[in-house]
């Protein structure tokens, strides 16, 4: 297994904090959407991005999405 990180995983360790620091949602937004993550991983076998929770929560909406996105594929 390789130690650098691949483009998915770098999107999943980065997006709820740009999503912070663009002050989109706060840090209990996110961590309550990395509970649900967790619990659903745990409990359905089923891994949702992050992004797709904070929408669903309403925490987020989708310019704000493509937003975080263009910023971490742009690099």
């Amino acid at each position: 297994m390789s130690d650098k990180p691949g483009k998915i995983e770098h999107y999943e360790k980065q997006f709820g904090i740009i999503a912070i620091e663009k002050g989109f949602i706060t840090a209990d937004n996110l961590i309550e959407t990395l509970k649900i993550q967790v619990e659903e991983e745990i409990q359905y076998k089923t891994h949702r991005l992050i992004g797709e929770i904070l929408l669903d929560k309403g925490y987020i909406n989708p310019a704000q999405i493509q937003e975080i996105l263009d910023g971490i594929f742009s690099r």
